[in-house]
């Protein structure tokens, strides 16, 4: 049997890794990668895509990622802060509340303790508030997320929620409250992470254990030919017993013939958020030890703050640092419009006045832009994608990872489903086809 494989990513990869048929990996870009692809210039290493650092409640697909990797991992522990009100307070919020002004820290443990809010029924910022009371709600959780999604609270639905944001038991956040040391999200509190070359060393492994992967092919047409499938991208067609999609869920139905109205519109209903990475290079090396900082101010252009050398040193040369910015956009929302240079310049700024980087310590920069940055799970996303992968899933097209299933999945789950959808591949016996490469 002869698989074509859409998409060269992470989740494209695994699956072609774990196939016991031939196929092919079909990559619009020169290079693999997708999310997880890594930028070197001027001695900085730093992921295009914002930082993906190996972490799982899966000690299993931990210990497979890091496998892959072989003796390139550093591991590391999470020193992670929120920029709030000037200060640098502990991450996650909820276990910082000492780093607070006091009327801020007793307002957190109050509504904490004290919270008749309802159970959630329909929407994030209800559970929000079910689950951690006013103080937490207003105060972080609420703007940060509305910056990160650039959607108001009230407009998310509630199904990614479970396990992306844990609710702490109350003996951790009084402990906080009164200066006692506690530790929230422990699944993530060391973590591994290439010790060189950026997280493109992880689908780079992968790589190496798929037999073929056809580069700078761009999925234009897919259309059926008798049991099998054609895919071309305006210049030559290829063709396969079966496919397999882990582009954009929206470029696959654009470039399907037949699909049907109803289904074009559901998908385009989806919403996601662009991401902009800017990543800027300081001749010095006087940044923090911090991992990342959240920042949920609305006047600050940046939803959050990584630091590539934290990560591993060989991520920025000796005496100099790195750090990486990102921005959620949409078209129209005023960030979308801005130029690379203001961009650029617009977050030196905002790392000027947090005291993190002076302008004249600038040595590097560069703006990165990924279309299909962070998919949003609104109101109605459940019920568009429910009837668009029902569709695809009766002709014959499996989806994998997350902008093919558009799912706010992590790699741990995204190696873990392209395993499952390989197995299931491997226990199917259709009627052979010959793989034919076509000119059109």
């Amino acid at each position: 049997m002869a698989i074509g494989i859409l998409g060269g990513g992470l989740a494209g990869l695994t699956i072609a890794a774990h196939l016991e048929h031939d196929c092919e990996v079909l990559e619009k870009e020169s290079r693999g990668g997708g999310h997880c692809q890594t930028v070197q210039e001027c001695g900085f290493t730093y992921d295009a895509g914002g930082p993906h650092i190996i972490f799982s409640r899966n000690q299993q697909m931990v210990d497979y990622m890091v496998s892959l990797l072989g003796d390139n991992v550093h591991r590391a522990r999470r020193n992670n802060k929120i920029f709030y009100k000037g200060r640098y307070v502990k991450y996650p919020f909820e276990n910082g509340l000492f780093d607070l002004e006091p009327q801020d820290r007793f307002e957190c443990l109050y509504h904490y303790i004290k919270n008749d809010y309802p159970p959630p029924q329909t929407n994030f910022k209800e559970w929000i508030y079910h689950h951690f009371g006013k103080g937490l709600a207003e105060k972080y959780l609420i703007p940060y997320n509305e910056k990160i999604w650039n959607v108001p609270a009230e407009e998310l639905g509630l199904e990614w929620v479970e396990g992306r944001v844990p609710k702490p038991p109350i003996e951790d956040v009084i402990k906080a409250a009164v200066g006692v040391e506690t530790e929230g999200y422990t699944h993530q509190l060391y973590f591994n992470y290439p010790a060189q070359g950026g997280i493109e060393s992880l689908p780079r492994a992968m790589a190496g254990r798929v037999h073929k992967i056809v580069s700078d092919f761009t999925v234009e047409s897919i259309w059926r030919e008798g049991n099998g499938w054609c895919v071309s991208n305006g210049l030559s067609a290829r063709r396969y017993d079966a496919l397999v999609c882990t582009i954009p869920i929206q470029e696959l139905a654009a470039a399907l013939e037949g699909t049907p109205p109803e289904i074009l519109a559901a998908v385009n209903a989806l919403r996601y958020n662009s991401l902009v990475t800017v990543s800027v290079g300081l001749d010095a090396a006087r940044v923090p030890d911090y991992t990342a900082i959240y920042v949920p101010d609305p006047e600050v252009r940046f939803h959050r703050l990584s630091f590539p050398a934290a990560f591993t040193p060989h991520n920025a040369p000796r005496g100099q640092s790195i750090i990486q910015a990102e921005i959620t956009t949409n078209p129209g929302d005023g960030s979308h419009e801005m130029s690379d240079e203001a961009l650029l310049a617009d977050v030196v700024g905002d790392l000027q006045a947090m005291d993190l980087a002076r302008q004249s310590e600038v040595c590097y920069g560069r703006v990165l832009r990924t279309k299909y940055g962070y998919v949003v799970q609104n109101d109605d996303c459940r019920r568009y994608l429910k009837q668009a992968k029902a569709y695809f899933e009766q002709i014959g097209i499996p989806l994998c990872g997350r902008v093919a299933e558009f799912e706010y999945i992590n790699m741990d789950v995204c190696i873990e489903r392209a395993q499952n959808v390989a197995g299931r591949l491997n226990r199917a016996v259709p009627v052979p086809l010959a793989p034919l490469e076509i000119s059109v």
